[in-house]
């Protein structure tokens, strides 16, 4: 079966005819009875559609992870667009191509698995925890785990090598800001970034259904992370006990507060650190996901973004400077010609946290 019509292409007041997976689906009732509330996706993107009654009671087994070809109405409904599904049936895997249903990720995930390993090599002098770091990113199981994983069920970076790209971009994150405030431990905060998320490769399945596995929902990937950890931090005989502790804190901490998520609040410099550039990271995602589907169209506004409760605008971006040498009497702002801030950080701006417990 040869896919021709794909999400990024729907818009209102078509009639389509195509092959979707089922990203989610859920029951809910009506007064004309049952209907089905649809999340359907392909490497372009997702749309939401609905089945109602009587149509829906001829098809009471949908599940998220099935192929289905669809014939169904496009139209607006608050802000975005939906499809009304007036025909529907499943589809078996094997006749379709697989990865015209899979969001592609933007790097190859064995590349960023590559470059978290030579960023611990790079960075990391202590040897226990460079000898930690490569043990945790050299086991088998580990590796298998993580280079599908997605870093998310549908917030952000919720595709194939999202969870590395998510990670990486963490640890980048919290290096920078470690430039800015010499006096953090950028070892641990490193090894933390590299880490914090390392649970949800069990916390959520990979393939065509991304569902939360039992003990994803049981234990949360902050739980799951720590007990994956626990047998490496075990035989780590020459890592002081001190620094595993604080290791710990910050995995537990990163959600950053009690209504997010998070077991306890950060209570180092270390975990402020990490909280926030893990939340920088999955914003910036979501938000670049949202203006990727304003790509081509003429409006400065997304549609309602539910995740960060609110619309977003895209403001016009300031020109580009003109190439350097074209304005005399200038200062010269190339960057090799400016002093690094971080040669004239002081100790009294390093961040401490703010309140307690």
């Amino acid at each position: 079966m040869t896919k021709a019509v794909y999400i990024r292409d729907i818009s209102p007041g078509q009639t389509i005819q195509d092959s979707f997976l089922l990203a989610e689906a859920r029951t809910g009732q009506s007064r004309n009875g049952p209907y089905w509330s649809l999340v359907l996706q392909d490497l372009s993107g997702q749309m939401e559609a609905k089945v109602w009654s009587p149509l829906s009671q001829a098809h009471p087994d949908l599940a998220a992870g099935q192929i289905v070809l669809v014939r169904a109405q496009a139209a607006t409904y608050r802000d975005k667009c939906q499809l009304t599904i007036d025909q529907i049936e499943l589809v078996d895997a094997s006749q379709v191509q697989l990865s015209d249903y899979l969001p592609p990720s933007p790097v190859d995930p064995a590349a960023l698995l590559a470059e978290i390993e030579e960023l611990c090599r790079r960075e990391l002098p202590h040897k226990p925890w460079r000898a930690l770091m490569k043990k945790i990113f050299t086991d088998p199981e580990v590796r298998d785990r993580l280079l599908p994983a997605t870093g998310a069920k549908a917030v952000h970076h919720a595709y194939a090598g999202g969870l590395l790209e998510h990670t990486l971009a963490v640890a980048r994150t919290c290096m920078a800001l470690s430039d800015l405030y010499p006096a953090l431990d950028r070892q641990i905060l490193l090894v933390a970034a590299l880490l914090h998320d390392l649970g949800k490769a069990w916390e959520l399945t990979s393939g065509l259904a991304c569902e939360y596995t039992d003990e994803g929902r049981l234990l949360g990937h902050i739980q799951l992370g720590l007990s994956k950890l626990e047998p490496f931090l075990a035989k780590a005989k020459d890592l002081d006990q001190g620094l595993i502790l604080h290791l710990k804190h910050l995995i537990i901490s990163h959600h950053g507060e009690y209504e997010f998520g998070a077991p306890k609040r950060p209570k180092t410099p270390e975990a402020f650190i990490l909280h926030f550039a893990d939340n920088i990271d999955a914003k910036m995602n979501t938000m670049a996901g949202a203006y990727a589907e304003l790509e081509g169209a003429n409006q400065s506004w997304t549609p309602f973004q539910r995740y960060l409760d609110r619309y977003l605008y895209r403001a016009p971006h300031t020109p580009e400077p003109e190439p350097f040498g074209r304005l005399e009497g200038r200062k010269d702002n190339r960057p090799e010609a400016r002093k690094s801030d971080t040669e004239k950080v002081d100790d009294r701006f390093l961040l401490l946290p703010l309140g307690s417990d």
